[in-house]
């Protein structure tokens, strides 16, 4: 009777031992989802900005102000490689169109992450990694100039209202 207390007390520290690893993994694989969106949260907040921005420039930002802009609202995204991969040079690229002028205006937001290394060995096993083992990630933004409501008004839309002023 009294071996077979003893065998019971021992099973927790097995299936501890079992348990332990899986969730410590689990986790592992939860983290980059997380910094992924945290990305992407950043990346649309800046092309959301920069999109309000592009409708008082001039077509197509000649002075790169709104591309100065888009990186300083990226600044909140950390420079470790699994986040922004910044070596050997920052790994934003933005791309503007449109201005004051235009009906529409688009900011585009690129971006490269290495992932975690469990991560990493599944995606480079599937294709999923660009040649140099990082991800990409996108974020484009399309905005309209003016409101619809602007455009639509009985007076003719903002040109004529310029125009009653001067």
């Amino acid at each position: 009777m009294v071996g077979v207390l003893r065998s019971i007390k021992g099973q927790s520290t097995v299936e501890a031992a079992f348990l332990i690893p899986v969730l410590l993994g689990g986790i592992l694989l939860l983290v980059q989802p997380g910094i992924v969106l945290y990305d992407r949260m950043i990346m649309e907040s800046a092309a959301a900005s920069a999109c309000r921005l592009m409708t008082t420039l001039p077509e197509g930002d000649p002075a790169g102000q709104c591309k100065t802009f888009v990186l300083r609202r990226l600044s909140a995204v950390p420079q470790q490689d699994c986040f922004h991969v910044h070596g050997g040079g920052c790994s934003w690229e933005i791309e503007t169109q449109g201005g004051e002028t235009s009906e529409t205006v688009t900011v585009t937001i690129r971006n490269r992450v290495k992932p975690l290394p469990l991560l990493s060995w599944g995606s480079a096993l599937m294709g999923a990694q660009n040649g140099d083992g990082t991800w990409t990630i996108e974020v484009s933004r399309t905005e309209k100039t003016q409101p619809d409501w602007a455009l639509a008004s009985a007076d003719g839309g903002p040109s004529t209202w310029i125009g009653a002023f001067l």
